[in-house]
């Protein structure tokens, strides 16, 4: 994982130096706009005949012979010049740009949030994992050392904070990516139990890990039993954040499958491929807070990692096991594939044992999430008013999130004859992100309020098995692979909660 040095300069972009200056196009309704320095006009009424419209994700690459820089990039914002337009379009530049050193902006954003969105948006897009590469693969390219935003000179001295606020942002992302990235032979519930504890090393955070032994002796028999099947037996994590100024209390609990086959309910060999990336709700709780402890956030954050390799054997769970769920309620398992929910039930009643104020589980859960939204939109089901907030923040962080509904006629698809509840139904295919969301709702704790009455703690359910991967064309900041979605919408909503 390596992140650009960023920084936030408020002076005359011909006093900038760097191997490439970056400048931006707007497109207008009467044709492209150039929205650049005063120095840089004469280019405005060149840009029809060279081919420029404007439009996203368009990077265009010319001599810079006004003397600036060694070279120049247009790029294209598309209608809008928001702060998304803008992170989106220095995303594209650094993610189809390689071997520069050093990368400047003058995209002539006058907000501080325009300018750490160009920030984030350059460093998210420079991600590059090469960790994989044997001595046959073409040499790596030089990594981007710096990027720099140069704001008009009429506009205050930056704060410093921005480059530090983007800097843990593009990190947080980063981990998320190399993580997924990281192949299934390498990355198993020990080894990411070691890569979570690297990932706070030196950090206000305290880590707790459950082996198999711990695990049975504390009643998690959901991440035991998808676990057993396994040579490399599971684990479970909580990382602790709690700053002294702390007021409020988010809960972020994270399916980890580092490699989903299945079980006995074997995938085919197709849908296997990839099934590295069902890790990635882990991933993404750990990156929010390990971001959330270095930037100070005043809110107590806690992580809860459930890791498990779901594989068949002749100890695997069987279709018709039941297996008692921390708390004591008890799931007959009727498909071994279904596997994120089991683990997930140990950790939502684990997080709702210390009565926090929210609680937030993400997961890579259904393939009904994909066929329902696609694959750039999240799920989102829980507390109606919780999921809004948590959907209006993360349209603030220009993600696309969408609320689904909890038809309460699905409940009984789970019913079962012998336990407290099923996992799954098989052979039922309706709804089944829906009856996903409706099992994990069975283990969300009720709190006790200040006038001594009970009420069930808020909770979202995040369904990112679309948005996690992007297996189409790259576009903005998003490459091919692992998108690091919903991170920046979790630190925000962990910097919104400080102040309940």
């Amino acid at each position: 994982m390596t992140i650009p040095v960023l920084s936030v300069l408020s002076a005359a972009v011909e006093g900038i130096e760097a191997e490439l200056l970056v400048l931006a196009v707007r497109k207008g309704d009467d044709g492209p706009e150039l929205l650049a320095p005063d120095v840089y006009a004469p280019l405005a009424d060149e840009l029809r005949a060279s081919g420029v419209t404007g439009s996203e994700d368009q990077v265009r690459r010319l001599p810079d012979r006004f003397g600036a820089a060694s070279g120049l990039v247009l790029v294209g914002l598309g209608p809008d010049a928001d702060d998304a337009a803008f992170r989106r379009a220095a995303g594209a530049v650094t993610r189809t740009i390689d071997g520069q050193a050093s990368i400047a902006f003058a995209l002539t954003e006058e907000t501080a949030a325009a300018a750490e969105a160009v920030l984030e948006g350059a460093a998210i897009g420079a991600y590059r994992y090469t960790a994989s590469r044997g001595v046959g693969s073409a040499p790596a390219p030089t990594p981007l050392g710096w990027v720099t935003v140069v704001v008009p000179s009429s506009v205050d001295a930056p704060d410093a904070g921005l480059a530090e606020h983007a800097t843990a942002v593009a990190e947080a992302i980063a981990l998320v990516k190399d993580l997924v990235n990281t192949p299934p032979n390498e990355l198993y519930p020990a080894t990411f139990a070691d890569a979570a504890r690297a990932a706070v090393d030196g950090l206000d955070v305290e880590v707790e890990e459950w082996d198999e032994t711990r695990l049975a002796e504390d009643g998690f028999g959901g991440i035991l039993g998808v676990g057993q099947g396994s040579s490399r037996p599971p684990r479970l994590v909580k990382l602790s954040y709690h700053p002294e100024a702390a007021r409020s209390h988010l809960a972020l609990v994270g399916k980890g499958i580092t490699f989903d086959s299945g079980g006995l309910s074997l995938k085919p060999p197709v849908s296997m491929v990839g099934m590295k990336y069902d890790m990635t709700g882990a991933a993404t709780v750990l990156a929010v807070l390990a971001a959330a402890a270095r930037l100070g956030v005043p809110t107590r954050l806690t992580a809860w990692l459930c890791l498990a390799e779901n594989l068949p054997s002749g100890t695997a769970i069987r279709p018709n096991d039941v297996l008692t769920i921390r708390g004591g309620r008890t799931v007959e398992v009727t498909n071994t594939d279904a596997e994120g929910r089991l683990v997930l039930a140990d950790g939502l009643v684990a997080a709702g044992e210390e009565g926090p104020d929210a609680i937030i589980d993400v997961a890579t859960l259904t393939g009904a999430a994909v066929v329902a939204l696609g694959n750039r939109y999240t799920g989102v089901m829980g507390d109606a008013s919780f999921v809004t907030d948590l959907i209006a923040t993360g349209s603030g962080a220009d993600e696309l999130f969408w609320p689904m509904p909890f038809p309460a006629e699905l409940r009984k698809v789970l019913d079962s004859d012998v336990a407290d509840l099923a996992n799954a139904k098989p052979g039922t295919t309706a709804g089944g992100m829906l009856v996903a969301g409706t099992f994990l709702q069975e283990f969300i704790a009720d709190r006790t309020d200040e006038e001594g009455g009970t009420t069930r703690i808020p909770w979202a359910h995040l369904d990112i098995a679309g948005s996690a991967m992007n297996g189409d064309a790259p576009y903005g900041f998003t490459a091919k692979g692992p998108t690091g979605v919903a991170v920046r919408t979790l630190l925000a909503m962990a910097e919104e909660i400080s102040h309940p």
